[in-house]
Formats: structure tokens, C-alpha cells, sequence
């Protein structure tokens, strides 16, 4: 079992660093954020930590997350597509209307092109 423990972690782990990276945050800020260190984000980062989950909480809160997509035990399927993740950050940081606007828009220029 110890080994699936260490998977989680290191999973949590990865997809906060992914989060922190795309909101171009340092570990100090984000630890800022939480009332914590850079060198605890860091051990958090590296799957070396054990987190409780009032901490995985309060890291998602400073990254603009539903705590669910660092529990989520997927692997980010799109770290292959760097664009991807750069409009997913640029989304990220909209509101939901704009969000709902930029779908649309890409929705229509992708059914509705011109070969």
C-alpha cells in the first residue's frame, strides 16, 4: 500500500506545481497565499509531503481551483499540448461569461471553416 501513497502524493503533488506554474506563482507566493513556505510547497511539489486535506483546500482557494481537480487522480492528459495549457490559463483567469463567449467564438470558427 505504501507505494500507492506515494503515487497520490506525488500526483497531488504535480498538478499543484502544473496549477502554480500556469498562474506564473513562485512556491514563496503561493505559500504566501496559504500561510505557509516555499520549502513546504516545495516537498508538497515533489511528492515528499504528506498534506491534509484542509491544506489541499486551502492550496486550491490560493490557485483559483475546485479543490476536486487536485483530488482528481488523472494525470493532466493535456501537458503534451503546451497551447492547450495556455488557453486554459487564459481561461482560468476569466469570468464565466467571458469563458462562455470565448467558446462560442471558437466553436464558430472551427464548424464554420473554410477549407
Amino acid at each position: 500500500m505504501k507505494s500507492l501513497k506515494l503515487e497520490t502524493t506525488t500526483i497531488i503533488g504535480k498538478k499543484i506545481r502544473y496549477y502554480r506554474t500556469l498562474r506564473n506563482l513562485t512556491q514563496d507566493e503561493l505559500a504566501e497565499r496559504i500561510g505557509s513556505t516555499g520549502s513546504y510547497i516545495g516537498r508538497i511539489e515533489r511528492g515528499e509531503q504528506n498534506v491534509k486535506l484542509a491544506t489541499i483546500e486551502k492550496i486550491a482557494t490560493a490557485l483559483d481551483l475546485n479543490v476536486f481537480v487536485l483530488l482528481n487522480q488523472d494525470i493532466e492528459p493535456l501537458q503534451e499540448y503546451p497551447w492547450i495549457q495556455k488557453i486554459i490559463g487564459l481561461l482560468s483567469e476569466q469570468s464565466e461569461y467571458n469563458q462562455q463567449k470565448a467558446f462560442h467564438i471558437l466553436k464558430e470558427v472551427f464548424t464554420n471553416r473554410v477549407e
